[in-house]
């Protein structure tokens, strides 16, 4: 199984087109997220589908009208259960653990045939009231999910492998 050429294909649309994902590729979505790694298992996660236009206007109004959020046929709020935690090097780890889910879910929405915006342009607040996330709780970013009108495959401008990879040192 190579999934480098989804890798390399994958890119963030402006926007996506505003007609529903199937479930069944949103369910494999968020099982990818869910079977990620996390910083000694403890799967710090908490997924929340959005659909309901209702819902998604009201997200709208906390990310600073941005109507790509609105036009987005899914959402998955992706959102800590524990924000307490520090690994052995006194990182958090939550962010950290959480960026693995995204990252699951983008490549998983990748193979679906579909497109993502990693969205963190909100007001986490006004985000957590909307969904009634615990005041505990941290919402990190938004997965928006959808099809995208755009066909931007192939090569994308990355820095080269010498500019970022080395080996024994710096």
């Amino acid at each position: 199984m190579d999934i480098i050429p989804e890798i390399k294909n994958r890119f963030t649309p402006t926007s996506l087109i505003p007609e529903p994902v199937d479930p069944k590729a949103l369910q494999r979505i968020l099982d990818a997220g869910r079977l990620a790694p996390s910083a000694k298992n403890r799967q710090p996660w908490r997924f929340i589908l959005i659909q309901k236009p209702q819902t998604k206007a009201r997200l709208r109004e906390a990310c600073f009208e941005d109507e790509k959020v609105e036009n987005a046929p899914a959402i998955v709020a992706i959102c800590t259960t524990n924000t307490e935690y520090r690994m052995p090097n006194s990182h958090l780890s939550w962010p950290i653990d959480l960026t693995f889910a995204a990252s699951f879910m983008v490549i998983q929405a990748q193979h679906e045939g579909l497109s993502t915006i990693i969205y963190s342009s909100f007001h986490e607040d006004d985000v957590r009231q909307i969904l009634t996330v615990p005041h505990s709780m941290r919402v990190l970013l938004l997965l928006l999910i959808g099809k995208s009108s755009e066909n931007k495959s192939g090569p994308h401008d990355r820095l080269r492998k010498e500019r970022v990879i080395s080996e024994e040192h710096w």
